[in-house]
């Protein structure tokens, strides 16, 4: 099989939007993308094995790939993974440290360690990742617990959509936490 020239990105799907539109602007025509499922992240231990699989099923297909994704709490895994097979990765812990920029991640994490991070893509789909995986759907009086260490929300917008912003807050209310939207 013939190696295609550009640069293979295996990502997460939660920046699939993002990703795409940075292609689109910038006019990346030799940049092809493969996203793995975000529910990974609601099982961080299986998110190195699926991108090994990923590297592994298109090493032939391409000379060059990239992996958009942070460390995601799979505790090192992923980077082991990296390194053996040669792949390197954006760096940060958290999709949320690349969309607010190191710099402020940290700012905003020291501020209030206890802080719920919530992007556009997670903002989407909130019921079908956090709420129905948590089970608050059918026992909504788990909430206090999964968040008790928790005390303010951050929006990491990639819109302005002022229903989205509304939906967010809604959201940090809900669970009785402060509303930053940035």
């Amino acid at each position: 099989m013939d190696q295609r020239p550009g640069t293979l990105l295996i990502a997460c799907g939660a920046l699939a939007r993002e990703i795409a539109a940075l292609k689109r602007a910038n006019g990346w025509t030799t940049l092809d993308v493969r996203c793995l499922p975000a529910q990974l992240h609601n099982r961080p231990e299986r998110i190195a094995p699926a991108v090994r699989a990923e590297i592994q099923a298109n090493r032939a297909r391409y000379a060059n790939m990239f992996v958009v994704y942070g460390d995601c709490g799979t505790g090192g895994r992923l980077d082991a993974v990296l390194k053996e097979e040669g792949v390197e990765r954006l760096p940060g812990a958290h999709c949320y440290e690349f969309l607010a920029r190191p710099q402020v991640f940290a700012q905003l994490a020291e501020a209030e360690p206890g802080t719920f991070y919530l992007t556009d893509f997670l903002l989407r789909h909130y019921e079908r990742l956090v709420v129905r995986p948590l089970g608050l759907d059918r026992h909504p009086e788990l909430a206090a617990e999964y968040f008790r260490h928790y005390k303010k929300l951050v929006y990491l917008a990639q819109t302005d959509r002022a229903d989205a912003i509304g939906r967010a807050r809604q959201i940090a209310d809900s669970l009785g936490f402060c509303f930053e939207y940035r």
